[in-house]
């Protein structure tokens, strides 16, 4: 079985630091490799991988300012399906620019749909779902409107996340500085339950970082940018909880796994991908409202982190990931 990995461009894959759709996209393509698959996976020149990798692009346009994401983006696109003959199928990471390529190839196409997120982008994909298989990350990212051919919820290599069997009395925030990902109700939540908190994650809206973030810092609330590597499992692992007062219908949010794989409980708005990620009193809380977060905040010392540890090992381990699409690859070659 050969198969071309489609990655995104903005950042390297593996990412330094931020980056979910190239993380994932990493930690699918080893996987596979492992397994014995024969994979290509074209990404950014940068890009570390025990696949083979073939690109053109020589950066991430979110890391040099002199890579312009529209060339190049069309320039990966274009070096990969010039080539798709030599594929048995393209797994394509990079959201919905590739379908319009689809139709000009024999090569069956995969895509990983890492977000819904408007209904503005629906005629790149309704009007391919005939010629491309779409995967959706969570049962609550499917659209209405389109054909899936599974939903296969994301998975991480859990024997690199450290478990911290007591974790601390602070608070984490960990994702992007963005309205979407409700710091400011993280803040609120932690002023109110009178904990530390601590805040990881690049700044997407400085507007809101300037105005929500900023001016709540203090000796108790503390914002360290993004991390990776380390630096990032302690601090998945070095708290009370995780907070993930999301203001959107999160499609599936990689950071609450890694919390809980670490042993850190989540308390999480119920939306989106939540509920099926968390399960309700026993890796973490769902609440309906970033009121009710303070009472689940001081509730979540009743959590058992082995309990949140196994739930990741058992529901949502990399393994279980890459034999999902190593099966959906299977059902679509014909065996």
């Amino acid at each position: 079985m050969r198969i071309a990995m489609l990655a995104p461009i903005a950042w390297r894959t593996p990412p330094r630091a931020y980056g979910p759709w190239e993380l994932v996209t990493s930690m699918l393509t080893e996987a596979l490799v492992a397994r014995g698959v024969d994979v290509t996976l074209f990404a950014t020149l940068d890009s570390v991988t025990s696949a083979r990798l073939d690109g053109v692009v020589p950066a991430p346009y979110e890391e040099d300012p002199a890579v312009d994401a529209k060339v190049w983006e069309y320039r990966h696109l274009s070096h990969l399906f010039a080539q798709a003959d030599r594929f048995d199928l393209i797994h394509n990471q990079a959201d919905f620019p590739a379908h319009a390529f689809a139709p000009l190839v024999a090569t069956p196409v995969v895509t990983t749909i890492h977000g819904f997120g408007s209904d503005r982008i629906l005629p790149m994909y309704a009007a391919y779902q005939d010629r491309v298989h779409y995967v959706a990350i969570s049962d609550a990212d499917r659209h209405r409107a389109l054909r899936y051919a599974a939903t296969i919820h994301h998975g991480i290599p859990v024997a690199d996340f450290t478990f911290d069997a007591a974790g601390s009395d602070d608070l984490l925030f960990f994702g992007r500085l963005h309205p979407d990902k409700g710091a400011a109700e993280a803040i609120a939540a932690a002023r109110a339950s009178g904990r530390a908190l601590d805040l990881y994650g690049v700044v997407q809206d400085r507007g809101y970082h300037e105005r929500e973030v900023l001016p709540a810092l203090s000796d108790a609330i503390r914002y360290h940018g993004p991390v990776g590597g380390a630096a990032r499992v302690r601090a998945l692992g070095a708290a009370r909880a995780l907070l993930h007062l999301i203001n959107f219908d999160e499609p599936f949010g990689l950071s609450v796994i890694e919390a809980m794989a670490c042993g850190t409980p989540v308390i999480a708005n119920r939306r989106g991908s939540m509920p099926e990620l968390i399960e309700d009193g026993v890796t973490g809380f769902l609440v309906d409202s970033p009121e009710q977060a303070p009472a689940a905040i001081e509730r979540a010392g009743e959590i058992d982190r082995r309990a949140c540890r196994r739930a990741v090992e058992e529901r949502f381990s990399v393994d279980r990931m890459a034999d999902d699409y190593v099966a959906l690859y299977r059902r679509i070659l014909g065996g």
